[in-house]
């Protein structure tokens, strides 16, 4: 059996077929753009760290002093008190 003719179902859904494939070839895909904001509390984080940086691990003015009290023999310090604040700082780190 031979059909000849438009059959207005099929040849419906052919034409809604080729009218999406021009609207997905015609949309362009924009990229998006990435934005980030830094608060307030991080910026002067950042900043703070920047100082940190900045100031040197040793004072060398201290270490000067020490070291001339120590050549001219002026330099007493209590043992036990060198010790106590050893012991101290040890047990005051946190973890």
């Amino acid at each position: 059996m031979k059909i000849w003719g438009d059959i207005p179902g099929i040849t419906g859904v052919y034409g809604k077929n080729k009218s999406v494939n021009k609207i997905v070839e015609t949309t362009e895909i924009k990229p998006k753009k990435d934005v980030i904001s830094i608060s307030d509390k991080a910026k002067d984080y950042q900043l703070a760290m920047k100082h940190l940086k900045d100031i040197p691990d040793i004072r060398k003015d201290k270490v000067e002093e020490i070291a001339k009290k120590l050549h001219s023999g002026n330099y007493d310090i209590n043992g036990n008190e060198v010790a106590d604040k050893i012991i101290k700082s040890i047990f005051d780190t946190k973890i």
